[in-house]
C-alpha cells in the first residue's frame, strides 16, 4: 500500500427535525492525520431541505456549515477549537450531537489522492 494514505471521512447530515431522524447529506469531511491533510465540501440545497420541512432556516445551516469550513481550515476567527491539532478538530467536527447538524459516525478507507477521494465522496453520496 505504498502511496496510499489512510483517511477517515463522515458525512455531513441536516436533520430537518430531528426528532424524526430523517435527514439529508450535505457534506463530507475528510481527514488523514499521517498526511496532516482535513477537508471539507459542502452544498446546501434548498429545494430538496424545504421539502422535508418549510420551517428551516437556510441561511443559519449556510452560516453553521462556513463555521465547519473554518473549523477545518484551522481558521484564527472560528475560536478555540480551530486551533487544535487535525485530529482533534476532525473529532469535534465529527462528535455526535442532537442538533439539526450532524454527521455520520466515520468510515476509514485508503487513497493516493486525497483531493480526489474526497470530490469523489462528495459526489458519490451528496449530489
Amino acid at each position: 500500500m505504498q502511496g496510499k494514505h489512510l483517511f477517515e471521512y463522515a458525512v455531513i447530515r441536516v436533520l430537518p427535525k430531528v426528532e424524526r431522524e430523517e435527514f439529508i447529506n450535505v457534506g463530507i469531511i475528510l481527514f488523514s492525520k499521517r498526511a496532516k491533510y482535513i477537508r471539507m465540501m459542502y452544498k446546501l440545497n434548498a429545494e430538496r431541505l424545504n421539502a422535508f420541512s418549510t420551517e428551516l432556516d437556510i441561511d443559519l445551516l449556510e452560516n453553521t456549515l462556513q463555521s465547519f469550513g473554518k473549523i477545518c481550515n484551522g481558521k484564527k476567527d472560528a475560536g478555540v477549537i480551530a486551533q487544535l491539532d487535525i485530529p482533534e478538530r476532525f473529532r469535534w467536527l465529527t462528535a455526535v450531537r442532537s442538533s439539526c447538524i450532524q454527521t455520520s459516525r466515520p468510515h476509514p478507507g485508503f487513497s493516493e489522492n486525497l483531493d480526489l477521494e474526497v470530490e469523489r465522496l462528495f459526489d458519490e453520496l451528496v449530489l
